[in-house]
């Protein structure tokens, strides 16, 4: 792997020079960095191969342009974002990765990491098509090895079950300073508003010292956490409280987030990619740890997976939890998955007496006019 800045880097923004210069740093210290895309990247495998594992960029429609010279224009904008940002060298964390690693959650991305692999080093895990029975799980078990043997052979290294076990624990208290940040939305009225709470769950997935990120979001929950009690309180408290759901909004959070907080509302929880979905669940301890690993990663409750009744059955959870009074649900452009399940999603919501409402959109800004516009009429019907 080139360790040299990319010819490009001279045109990029501040955020993208100080990413580059940042992952480029632990390159420098003889780090290999391994690009993720989703929440079934077992981290605890990258990690006890000594690994950085990083989420690629994939939520903007940048270079979408440069993609659809490859991927057809009615394709879901994350995965022509991701495709386009390692077509043009414009994402740090896909320029250094020593290897990529994905997951089949659906035929798109499927198809998109055959081409991606002519680019750069690709890993992918075939996922079962559902997380239930004996065979899924050891068909996902024989996938979780595959990946430690390809770490092990990429970057000469041995993955003790000592190492994966020690990956396990730094990676559950992750997961519980994450949950620990989550609950600041319980609060009535919460502390902290939905867009500003978005902004810190997509710093998590971007942290390359795991130790210093959970230490730093412990103190940022403590600090936020005084400053209420002290009577500093950002959201009033007749705020609609609002849930989403649906697919990853960090693409969208500009013109679905903000929009429904300037009109009043406050989102107090993310059940989506980057929300509670995958935090909620910790690895066990007590077992073999790639039983475990397998065990937890294959629970998670995407929409890719049949049936998917733990997604409803968390949606019931967080509705009481965070005492919500309307969920929107938004789906990305062309995420089959996503869009069937709100017919579910919706009947789950509404047994609940909760009003509910789906969004399906893309990364452009073509329908900024009419979301604004769904959306004010939903928080003023609330």
């Amino acid at each position: 792997m080139n360790n040299q800045l990319p010819k490009e880097f001279e045109e990029f923004s501040e955020a993208r020079r100080n990413g580059f210069i940042k992952v480029k740093n632990f390159k420098d210290k003889g780090y290999n960095v391994v690009g993720t895309f989703c929440t079934f990247t077992p981290w605890e495998l990258v990690e006890a191969a000594g690994a950085i594992g990083i989420s690629v960029c994939s939520v903007s429609d940048e270079t979408t342009e440069e993609a659809e010279a490859h991927l057809p224009k009615n394709l879901c904008p994350l995965i022509k974002s991701s495709y386009g940002f390692a077509l043009t060298n414009k994402c740090p964390y896909i320029y250094f990765s020593d290897l990529i690693l994905g997951e089949t959650t659906c035929d798109g991305k499927k198809k998109m990491f055959e081409l991606l692999g002519e680019i750069k080093n690709t890993h992918i895990m075939q996922l079962p098509p559902s997380n239930q029975g004996e065979a899924s799980f050891n068909m996902w078990k024989a996938e979780m090895i595959k990946v430690k043997e390809r770490l092990e052979k990429d970057f000469n290294v041995e993955i003790t079950e000592e190492k994966i076990k020690e990956a396990i624990k730094i990676k559950n208290e992750e997961r519980k300073a994450a949950e620990e940040f989550y609950a600041l939305g319980k609060l009535c009225p919460p502390p902290i508003w939905g867009y500003d709470m978005q902004k810190v769950l997509e710093g998590i997935a971007y942290t390359m010292d795991r130790r210093e990120g959970i230490q730093n979001l412990r103190n940022l929950t403590e600090k936020i956490r005084k400053e209420y009690e002290t009577g500093k309180k950002p959201v009033p408290e007749n705020a609609p409280r609002i849930l989403i759901t649906g697919c990853p909004s960090g693409g969208v959070a500009d013109k679905v987030v903000k929009t429904i907080e300037d009109n009043g509302a406050v989102v107090v929880c993310y059940e989506n990619c980057g929300g509670v979905k995958e935090k909620r669940k910790l690895v066990r301890e007590d077992i073999d740890p790639m039983d475990a690993l397998t065990e937890k990663y294959l629970s998670i409750p995407c929409s890719v997976m049949s049936p998917n009744d733990g997604r409803m059955d968390l949606l019931k959870e967080l509705i009481e939890e965070y005492n919500i009074q309307g969920v929107i649900d938004i789906t990305l452009q062309a995420c089959h998955t996503y869009a069937i399940e709100t017919f579910n999603v919706k009947n789950t919501v509404n047994k609940k007496d909760i009003p509910y409402l789906n969004i399906e959109t893309n990364y452009s800004e073509s329908d900024i006019g009419q979301l604004k516009t769904r959306i004010a009429a939903f928080i003023e019907m609330l």
